[in-house]
């Protein structure tokens, strides 16, 4: 979750609440939020009203919950066609996933972690985390990998250090040596790999889209289960993989996702 600057103000706290009723993915409670707020009563109350009042949270007045506003869904739908790579790669993505039968993710960097824009899955589709509009964390997802891997060192070294190196699974990075030493070996090899780090039994193959000056605009990734695929087996997709992703560069070199990735 993106955290407010002290010096972002009242604007600030307020995207901070719509980021903290989104996170529950479900209709919440004022005494939920108010458990878990920073905020005092009456300043999360005034927030909330404010919110509710400009139709970026609705407010069920029968069951007193609050959940996302329909002003949101305008919004993202704005966003996800002009702020997203997904619009211009989605017909590609289309095409590996039916190429290769296993489910394709389009992710985009937000603050060191990865905010998933697309997913296209095939007609027998895995049951997992992920889905458009989804944070997963950087450290420990073969897309997330991918993208740090190949940003300026400076901009890479201060992500790996954000990193939170929460153990989901026995085979998760724990710390920033090993996610260094692992992003090192993802530049040579230009694809990454998670290897049921995030999820278990999950496993993917994964590349960053890059523009022809090297510059970092997402990442691609193929994934699926080690009941369908072993890690050596799942090296098969490479050169599709790279192939669209480069295609995928190609295609959006002038174009510009807002920056948000420190």
């Amino acid at each position: 979750m993106t955290m407010t600057k002290k010096n972002d103000g009242t604007v600030g706290k307020a995207l901070d609440l719509l980021d903290k009723v989104a996170s529950v993915g479900r209709p919440v409670r004022f005494s939920e939020l108010l458990a878990e707020s920073e905020y005092p009563k009456a300043t999360l109350y005034r927030l909330l009203k404010t919110l509710t009042s400009q139709g970026m949270l609705g407010y069920d007045s029968e069951r007193q919950l609050y959940s996302m506003g329909v002003r949101l869904v305008r919004l993202a739908h704005v966003a996800w066609q002009q702020s997203s790579l997904a619009p211009i790669a989605r017909p590609l993505l289309d095409e590996l996933s039916l190429k290769l039968g296993e489910t394709v993710h389009l992710g985009q960097l937000d603050h060191g972690q990865v905010l998933y824009v697309d997913k296209r899955n095939p007609a027998s589709a895995l049951s997992m985390f992920s889905s458009a509009g989804k944070i997963g964390p950087g450290y420990c997802t073969g897309i997330g990998k991918a993208m740090l891997a190949f940003l300026p060192p400076p901009q890479r070294e201060h992500l790996v250090q954000q990193q939170s190196f929460h153990r989901y699974t026995a085979s998760t990075l724990i710390n920033a040596k090993q996610l260094s030493a692992e992003l090192a070996e993802i530049r040579q090899q230009g694809i990454a790999f998670d290897r049921e780090e995030h999820e278990p039994n999950i496993i993917c193959i994964a590349a960053p889209i890059l523009t022809g000056s090297n510059r970092v605009l997402g990442g691609l990734s193929v994934t699926t289960s080690i009941s369908r695929y072993s890690l050596q087996e799942l090296a098969s997709f490479k050169a599709d993989l790279l192939e669209t992703a480069a295609n995928i560069g190609r295609l959006a070199e002038s174009w510009h996702f807002p920056e948000s990735n420190s």
